[in-house]
């Protein structure tokens, strides 16, 4: 019997200088990168605790606590590779993911099919599966006087009982 669970994630990173920009695992070009322990890609880490919420598991930094050096730095790609690894240990296979990135900017349209493929292609599921769009934020807010990027994601997962 299988069991059908939805997790909704959400993550926040302000711009800094000196980094590079990722986002879904692609190097956006970009004057400022985002800041954090991690490569901060707030799209990554979106889907990742969507993953990690749908299975009732805690967030991202739970298990990857930014006071671990040995997280400093690494690919989120590589992080979500390991959510996937603890959803398929608990019984879990994803079935979608739906995700919005939320930046004044850059403009990110040339990019979202590449990061769709790249989560993908990480989330082990054709790129049908995995939906990557952008929002502006209007100039409201934090987001809107381009201070950093948000990103949210849902992700659908079925799990055998």
């Amino acid at each position: 019997m299988r069991e059908t669970r939805v997790g909704l994630g959400f993550d926040v990173h302000p711009f800094v200088a000196g980094r590079r920009l990722v986002l879904g695992g692609v190097e956006v070009p970009s004057e400022h990168g985002l800041g954090g322990h991690s490569d901060a890609d707030a799209l990554t880490h979106a889907v990742a605790d969507a993953l990690l919420g749908a299975l009732a598991l805690g967030d991202l930094g739970r298990h990857f606590p930014d006071s671990d050096p040995r997280y400093r730095g690494i690919s989120s790609q590589v992080l979500l590779g390991e959510v996937v690894g603890r959803v398929r240990a608990a019984g879990g296979r994803v079935v979608n993911v739906d995700a919005t990135i939320i930046a004044e900017s850059p403009r990110l349209a040339d990019w979202l099919d590449g990061m769709q493929a790249r989560l993908a292609g990480t989330l082990g599921l054709v790129p049908e599966r995995v939906s990557v769009k952008a929002k502006r934020a209007e100039a409201l807010g934090a987001l809107g006087r381009h201070e950093g990027i948000a990103a949210m994601a849902v992700a659908l997962v079925e799990v055998s009982e």
